[in-house]
C-alpha cells in the first residue's frame, strides 16, 4: 500500500470513528423514544349484539349504592373500539374468552355466527378461548374458527359462514391424543419492530363448567405452569414483552376502575407467574376491575359488552420490554359512542330473519321473574323453570318424576314484566340459552344427599341448585363441610326421604353428564329422555296463564 492509499485509510477509519462517537453521542444526547402500544381488551361478551339490560356501577353521590347505567350493543362497541384506536400508531383489540355461548336469541339461534362476524369486522385480533366457546363442543368450536355450515343446523345466515377473522389461542387446552393444544398457544405481533407476545388461556376448571361429551379428549391445565413452561420459548424467539389473556378471574369490592379486596382465582394464578410476564387480561367472573397484582397489571371488562378496557404499553426500543402500562375500564355508553352503520345493519338483517320465532308469545308474567338468589340459594326463576321441568316428565309416560332440579348457571338473566307481562320466546330464550334436553334417572335418597352436598364440595364457589315444589331441606355451612345439609332436613311432599328409596329426579342433559361438579348425577340409573327445557318452560307458562310466583321457601338455611 502506497504512502497515498494509507494516508486515505486513516482518514477513512478517522472519519468512521468520528461518526460512530457522534452516533453515540446522539443516542446518547437523544434517545429513542418508547413505542407506545395501545391495547383495546374485552372479555365475556356473550354474543349480546343488542344492548343489555345495562352495567351495574357505583353511584358517584352515595357509594353504598349501585345504578344502572345503560351500556352496550354492538353498533356503540363498534363506535368504542374505533375511537379508542383512533389516531394509535400502534394498537390491538383481543379478548379473554366468553365471547361466544350463551347468547341471546338473535346470536344464538343462528349458532353465534353473528357475533363472530360483529366481532370479527370491528377488528378483533385475538382471543382466549373460554369455558362458554366450548358449550356445543371443542368440534363445533373449530368450525366456529375455520368456518363451514354447521352440521345440523346447515347455514341459517344471508351467506354461507366463512368463520373468524381473529384467531383462537389455548396454550392450556391439550388434545389427549396428539399432546398438541387445540388452538396456537400463543401468537406474537410486532409493534414498530419491537415484538409482543399474547398468550391465550382458558380456565383449568373447565371440565366442572361445561358439558363433559363436548370436551371428551381434552385436558385443561394449570394456568400459571403453562405460561411459565412457554416464557423460555419466548424469549429465545427475542420476546421480551409478553400479555396473558386469560379466561379467570376476581373478585374486587370496589367500583369500575378499582381494585379494593380483590381475591378469587386469578389472584393466586398471578402471584406464581414467571417474573417475566408484563399484563394480565381476565375474565370469567364477569366483572369490572383495574389492578395491580404482585406488580403486574390485570385487568377485566365486566360483562356483554358493556365496557372495554384501554391498556397503554410503554415499550423500550432497546430492551424491547414494557416499561410501564396502566389502563382504564371505558363504559360504552349510547350517548357517548354512536352507532356504526355496518353493525346496524348486520342486526337488522339477522333481526329480520329470527323475528317471527323471537317474537312468538309464549305466555304471561304478574311480576318480573329474578334469577337473583336470596340467602338460602333460592330464586323466584329458578322456581319456575324446576316446577316446569317437573310438570314436563312426571307422568308415567314421560319419566315418572318426582323432584326436578336445575343448575342456577343455566339461568342467564332475569324475565322482565314489560306492560301487560307478555312472555316471547326470545325473553324465555335469554333465560335458557343452551339448547338443553331434559333427562329423568333414578337416585337413591342417599345420593340425593351427596348430590345436595356437592353444591359446596369441590367449589370453586357454592353452586346452589334450584327445586321442584313438594322437595326442600335445610342447610348449615356450620357444620363439616360434605354434611351441611342433615339427611332429617330433605324431605319430599313433607316426608323425609329414606336414603335406601329410590326417587325419580329430573335435570337438564348437562347435569346429568356430571356438569357443575355433580358426579354423582353420572351414577343414576334408569335414565329416560325428556323434552328440550325451553319446550317444558313454554308448556308451563302456556298452562298457567298468567304466571304468579310463590314464596321463596324451599331452601331454608340455618343460622
Amino acid at each position: 500500500m502506497s504512502q497515498f492509499q494509507r494516508r486515505v485509510a486513516a482518514i477513512i477509519v478517522a472519519v468512521l470513528v468520528v461518526a460512530a462517537a457522534m452516533a453515540g453521542l446522539r443516542a446518547w444526547l437523544f434517545p429513542k423514544k418508547p413505542v407506545e402500544l395501545t391495547i383495546i381488551a374485552i372479555n365475556d361478551f356473550h354474543g349480546n349484539l343488542k344492548p343489555p339490560l345495562g352495567v351495574s356501577i357505583l353511584d358517584s353521590t352515595d357509594k353504598t349504592k349501585h345504578i344502572l347505567v345503560k351500556a352496550g350493543g354492538a353498533e356503540h362497541l363498534a363506535t368504542a373500539v374505533a375511537k379508542l384506536r383512533e389516531g394509535k400508531r400502534n394498537s390491538i383489540f383481543v379478548g379473554a374468552g366468553d365471547l361466544i355461548g350463551a347468547s341471546p336469541l338473535l346470536s344464538a339461534i343462528f349458532n353465534d355466527e353473528p357475533t363472530v362476524q360483529s366481532l370479527s369486522s370491528m377488528g378483533l385480533a385475538i382471543s382466549a378461548v373460554g369455558n362458554h366457546e366450548f358449550d356445543d363442543g371443542a368440534k363445533e368450536l373449530l368450525r366456529i374458527q375455520n368456518g363451514g355450515c354447521h352440521p345440523e343446523n346447515t347455514c341459517r345466515g344471508p351467506e354461507p359462514y366463512k368463520g373468524a377473522g381473529f384467531r383462537y389461542l389455548a396454550a392450556s387446552t391439550i388434545v389427549e391424543a396428539t399432546g398438541k393444544t387445540l388452538f396456537p398457544p400463543y401468537e406474537i405481533r410486532t409493534f414498530d419492530g419491537i415484538p409482543v407476545a399474547f398468550i391465550g388461556l382458558t380456565l383449568k376448571g373447565t371440565p366442572l363448567v361445561v358439558r363433559p361429551s363436548g370436551i371428551q379428549g381434552l385436558k385443561f391445565l394449570d394456568e400459571a405452569e403453562t405460561v411459565n413452561a412457554l416464557v423460555p420459548e419466548l424469549t429465545k424467539q427475542g420476546v421480551k414483552a409478553i400479555v396473558v389473556l386469560i379466561h379467570e378471574g376476581g373478585f374486587p369490592t370496589g367500583d369500575y376502575n378499582e381494585c379494593p379486596g380483590i381475591s378469587g382465582p386469578i389472584v393466586g394464578i398471578v402471584e406464581k407467574l414467571d417474573k417475566a410476564v408484563d399484563i394480565v387480561v381476565s375474565g370469567h367472573t364477569h366483572k369490572a376491575y383495574n389492578c395491580r397484582i404482585a406488580g403486574r397489571l390485570v385487568t377485566s371488562a365486566d360483562k356483554f359488552g358493556t365496557m372495554l378496557t384501554e391498556i397503554t404499553v410503554q415499550l423500550d426500543p432497546k430492551t424491547r420490554d414494557v416499561i410501564s402500562a396502566k389502563a382504564e375500564n371505558h363504559i360504552v355508553r349510547p350517548e357517548v359512542y354512536a352507532k356504526e352503520p355496518s353493525q346496524t345493519a348486520l342486526i337488522e338483517t339477522y333481526d329480520k330473519l329470527s323475528r317471527p320465532l323471537a317474537t312468538r308469545v309464549v305466555g304471561s308474567i304478574t311480576e318480573t321473574l329474578s334469577r337473583a338468589e336470596n340467602g338460602n340459594g333460592e330464586s323466584a326463576l329458578g322456581d319456575l323453570i324446576a316446577d316446569a321441568q317437573l310438570a314436563a316428565t312426571s307422568s308415567l309416560t314421560t319419566g315418572d318424576a318426582q323432584i326436578a332440579v336445575v343448575n342456577t348457571g343455566g339461568i342467564r338473566t332475569d324475565i322482565l314484566k314489560r306492560g301487560e307481562g307478555t312472555v316471547t320466546y326470545e325473553d324465555m330464550f335469554a333465560a335458557q340459552p343452551f339448547g338443553n334436553v331434559l333427562v329423568t334417572l333414578t337416585l337413591t335418597g342417599a345420593q340425593i344427599k351427596t348430590m345436595l352436598e356437592q353444591q359446596w364440595l369441590d367449589q370453586p364457589k357454592p353452586r346452589p341448585l334450584q327445586i321442584s315444589k313438594g322437595f326442600s331441606y335445610v342447610w348449615d355451612d356450620r357444620r363439616a363441610k360434605g354434611d351441611f345439609v342433615p339427611l332429617e332436613t330433605i324431605t319430599l311432599n313433607g316426608q323425609p326421604i329414606d336414603p335406601a328409596a329410590s326417587y325419580r329426579v329430573t335435570m337438564n342433559n348437562f347435569l346429568s353428564d356430571g356438569g357443575d361438579g355433580f358426579k354423582v348425577l353420572t351414577q343414576g340409573t334408569n335414565q329416560t329422555g325428556g323434552p328440550p327445557e325451553l319446550q317444558a318452560l313454554e308448556a308451563y307458562l302456556k298452562a298457567k296463564g298468567p304466571y304468579a310466583p310463590g314464596p321463596l321457601e324451599r331452601i331454608k338455611k340455618a343460622y
